[in-house]
């Protein structure tokens, strides 16, 4: 079985666990999970991603505030040119510590009054909402594993329509040529609500010319 140490994603926090006030700074690099996107928007499984911020220990768990920036690899949807950039992203999550209830439930026990322990409310005291990003300590609140942190506050920041740039010009619809390298591109075209009129005309001017 796999140890919680040896996982590329786990940051040793117990030197802070202990009491609340402390901290601990991370400047490195993890490997990227899989599942950030997909071949044409995403970052690849494996790609350095530079995690930098601070764990702050507090009564109930602790806090991450940092940065993640990660090789962003695409292709622009209005000229198709390849994207190969940094992205960066803000992060504040919470890791809550692991509460009696928790641990009772986790060994089948009952809460009280007879009922399951499970079915208790179990307060976050860090004034985070259960619906906020919350991800679990492990090995009793020694190690904080940030794959799943790292995987889904990428996922959430992907551009749906990346561009190159925010004024890119795109392609020219009609022979594919790039606007933004060449500005004054256009063809000479015929309003189609004429082209019947064209016709007659040219119908009309072979007629006479017989």
């Amino acid at each position: 079985m796999a140890r919680v140490e040896d996982s590329p994603w786990a940051i040793s926090v117990a030197q802070i666990a202990s009491r609340a006030g402390q901290s601990k700074s991370v400047d490195a690099d993890f490997p990227a999970p899989s599942g950030i996107g997909d071949n044409i928007v995403g970052i690849k499984e494996g790609a350095p991603v530079h995690v930098t911020g601070q764990f702050d220990s507090i009564v109930d768990g602790l806090i991450f505030t940092g940065r993640l920036v990660a090789p962003f690899v695409s292709e622009c949807t209005r000229c198709l040119k390849p994207i190969d950039e940094d992205w960066p992203v803000n992060v504040t999550v919470f890791f809550p510590y692991e509460s009696a209830a928790d641990k009772n439930t986790a060994r089948g026990g009952k809460g009280k009054g007879g009922k399951a322990a499970k079915d208790e409310e179990v307060e976050i005291l860090a004034g985070e909402d259960e619906s906020e990003d919350t991800y679990p300590l492990l090995e009793n609140g020694a190690f904080a594993d940030i794959e799943a942190m790292i995987r889904d506050t990428l996922v959430e920041s992907l551009p749906l329509q990346p561009l190159c740039k925010p004024d890119c010009k795109g392609l020219c619809s009609q022979c594919g040529v790039d606007l933004n390298e060449n500005p004054d591109h256009h063809h000479e075209s015929t309003d189609i609500r004429f082209a019947g009129l064209a016709a007659l005309k040219a119908q009309l001017e072979a007629e006479q010319g017989k």
